[in-house]
Formats: C-alpha cells, sequence, structure tokens
C-alpha cells in the first residue's frame, strides 16, 4: 500500500518531469519546412526555417509551381538555394522570390541532397504570378519495378561513326494500387561521371491493371559522340524505380577519319605545290630542252614525176644499207670501193711481174 501511494503522489511532486513517451515521438517527427511571408512577389526575399532534419545535412531550397507535381521541372531552378542543418537539425535560409515555370498553387519544396532522400514542401504564394488548377491524376495506380531492367538493343555502323547511341529500357512493372494505371508517364534520365541526370517525360501507351504486371519498354538516346559509363534512371510518380549502367563504347570511325584526313591533306598539297613549281621554275643552264613530239603524221617523201607511198616494211626485208651495193647513210664513215665479192684476191695464180715490165 506504502508503494501504491508513493506511485499515486509522485506525478503530483514532480510535475515538470518530461514523460519519456513525449520524448520518443518527438525524435520520431518527420522532418518540417515554414516560409515567413507566405505571400511575396518577384524579386523579393523570404525567410525558410526548418526542423527534424538530420544534422549536418546539405539541403536544397526551390520554389515550385502546381504543387511539384511534375517534379523538379515545375521549380525555378537557376534561383534556388542551398543550407546545412546544424547539430539538432535546424536551419534557416533567405530565399529569392522567383516566378516558377508551372502556374500556382505553388511551394516551397526542402529536400535533402547529399545522403538518404527527405523532403518537406511549405504552401507558399507568389504574388501576381498566374494560377491554374491542378492537373488530374490519369494514373491513380502506384506501379513498382518487379525483376531486373536490362537494355536491349546493339549499335550499328553509323554508330562507330559517332551517330547517337540508343537502347530501349525494358522493365516490369506491376500496379500495387486499386485503381487501374493508364497511360502513365515515366521519366528517363542519363547521366554522366558526377553529373546530375537530364529527366525527359516519356508517356507509355496502355493500361495496368490493379494487381496485374506487365513489361514497359521505353526507347534512351544519348548525344552524338557519346561515350563512356552512363547511368540510366527511371522515376514515376516522383520515386526514383530503377538505375542501369550502360557503358557506350568509343566511335572508333571518328578518329580513323581524322587520322586520314590529317594524312590525305598534306600530301594532296604537297603534290600540287610540286606540280605548280615544276610548271613555273625557269630551266637550269646548260640543260636541253627537249622538243615535244609531233602530233600530226608526217607526209610521205616526193620524187620527180610523183608521189611515193609509204610501205609497210617486210618482216624478212633488209634494212636501209645492209645490203649489198648501198651506199651508206650520210654523215657516216665510208667503207672501201670493194665489196665482199669484188676484192682482189690474195691468192693469184699469174707470177709477179718480171723486172723492167710494163
Amino acid at each position: 500500500m506504502l508503494a501504491a501511494l508513493v506511485l499515486a503522489v509522485l506525478p503530483a511532486l514532480l510535475p515538470g518531469l518530461p514523460a519519456p513517451a513525449a520524448h520518443a515521438a518527438a525524435a520520431g517527427d518527420p522532418p518540417s519546412a515554414a516560409v515567413s511571408p507566405k505571400e511575396a512577389g518577384a524579386g523579393g526575399d523570404v525567410t525558410v526555417t526548418g526542423r527534424g532534419w538530420r544534422p549536418h545535412t546539405l539541403l536544397m531550397l526551390l520554389i515550385c509551381g502546381q504543387n511539384m507535381i511534375g517534379g523538379t521541372n515545375a521549380c525555378a531552378n537557376a534561383d534556388g538555394r542551398t543550407v546545412t542543418t546544424d547539430d539538432r537539425g535546424a536551419f534557416s535560409k533567405a530565399l529569392p522570390v522567383a516566378e516558377p515555370p508551372k502556374p500556382c498553387p505553388c511551394v516551397v519544396h526542402v529536400a535533402t541532397a547529399t545522403g538518404p532522400a527527405d523532403a518537406a514542401d511549405a504552401a507558399f504564394k507568389v504574388a501576381g504570378h498566374p494560377v491554374a488548377p491542378l492537373p488530374q491524376d490519369v494514373s491513380a495506380g502506384r506501379l513498382a519495378v518487379l525483376a531486373q531492367p536490362r537494355l536491349t538493343g546493339s549499335s550499328g555502323l553509323l554508330t562507330w561513326f559517332g551517330a547517337p547511341p540508343q537502347r530501349e529500357l525494358t522493365v516490369t512493372v506491376g500496379n500495387l494500387g486499386s485503381a487501374p494505371a493508364k497511360d502513365p508517364v515515366f521519366q528517363v534520365g542519363t547521366s554522366h561521371g558526377v553529373f546530375a541526370p537530364q529527366w525527359e517525360d516519356q508517356q507509355w501507351r496502355g493500361t495496368v491493371p490493379a494487381g496485374q504486371k506487365t513489361e514497359v519498354r521505353l526507347p534512351v538516346e544519348l548525344a552524338a559522340g557519346a561515350h563512356g559509363d552512363y547511368l540510366v534512371s527511371l522515376k514515376y510518380g516522383g520515386k526514383l524505380l530503377v538505375e542501369q549502367p550502360w557503358e557506350v563504347g568509343r566511335p572508333w570511325g571518328v578518329t580513323l577519319f581524322w587520322l586520314l584526313l590529317c594524312l590525305v591533306v598534306p600530301t594532296a598539297v604537297f603534290r600540287i605545290g610540286m606540280a605548280v613549281v615544276d610548271r613555273v621554275r625557269p630551266p637550269r643552264p646548260g640543260t636541253t630542252v627537249r622538243p615535244r613530239r609531233a602530233t600530226h603524221r608526217p607526209h610521205p617523201r616526193r620524187t620527180g614525176t610523183g608521189r611515193q607511198q609509204a610501205r609497210p616494211r617486210s618482216r624478212h626485208q633488209e634494212r636501209p644499207g645492209t645490203g649489198p651495193g648501198t651506199a651508206p647513210p650520210a654523215g657516216t664513215a665510208a667503207l672501201p670501193w670493194f665489196t665482199q665479192d669484188t676484192a682482189p684476191s690474195t691468192t693469184s695464180t699469174e707470177g709477179p711481174p718480171s723486172k723492167g715490165s710494163p
């Protein structure tokens, strides 16, 4: 009885003692953000505060239209600011007011830039910015990836010469919601190295019934001449579904083309230059210029009575100046007056003339 009495009186004696349950609830609260004032025009500044974040975490602050339904494409990304939380997970930062690319209703979006993903929104009104109703969500289903994604397709000959590499991202998605997902809109992004992905909206034509799965194929294309390690990402409803690495080969055809160009062009210029030099330079002293060959057929020689037609030389016909009894051509040394048949014989039958004979 004494112990029960002490336990009953103890809360009344210590009213300022905090309850452990209250501390546990406060520690489990999600991160929050607030903006002051709630309305401002473009060119002004507002103060964004937050608490419940992880200590020493880098955050990104953006003003977004349409309650950021379309992701960061609806935000004024160029006028965003970053801030780092303190030891207690709180922050306070001045943010310039800029008009987002989408109409209001607008929000100030706070999200983690490093570490695990976490985000919070605070309602805000940009004075003078147009207001439009939110788009209807035609894809009420909740899609999730059920199998390992893969990139299908291959590179052709044109890709070897610098054409844009193309693939198809094939994923098997299932509808975990209670309503069918009709013509869902996915976001496909490609990133290289440390750069952020560049997102592109792609609408898949079809319906995924509730509790069913289907295979979705989405085209992926890189810039011309792209090579190296790339990362293909897929988002749906603002959530990242898959990330698939893609190793793109170097377009060696472009390198080969430039090597051949560096060899062919100097060679052609050198040959043209040498031909021009041969044409314009004067002849060297002591050299004779060879006359050009006649392009017309010479006329046949004329005789005293008429023309003598040139006859083709027979294969057995002797060349002039080689037969017996023919005169040597002009300009050559004269042969003896005798020929082989008329040469004096060295074996004469007559005796030598006697002395005193005529």
